[in-house]
């Protein structure tokens, strides 16, 4: 358990899940003082596929409020400069 000034953080492997508790292996919550999960630790080489879910999602959020372009434009735009033959 680390502790500063005004936050104490400590490492929780464990989760609970469906009526199951058990240990997680490469990947550790950090929580607060009165234990609320704030930021998880991921060792990348055990969960990269997790990681790029992650990161996957992230973009599609950050896009969310992005104008849509309809499938068939883009089929067309790809069409028109030799990227797809249609």
């Amino acid at each position: 358990m680390l502790t500063g000034p005004r936050i104490v953080i400590r490492v929780n492997k464990w989760f609970h899940t469906a009526g199951k508790t058990g240990l997680m292996t490469g990947i550790q919550f950090i929580t607060d003082a009165k234990g609320r999960k704030t930021a998880a630790v991921i060792d990348l080489k055990k969960h990269s596929a997790l990681w790029e879910d992650i990161a996957d999602l992230l973009v599609s959020r950050s896009r969310r409020h992005e104008k849509r372009v309809p499938l068939e434009k883009v089929k067309a735009g790809l069409i028109a400069s030799g990227k797809l033959r249609g």
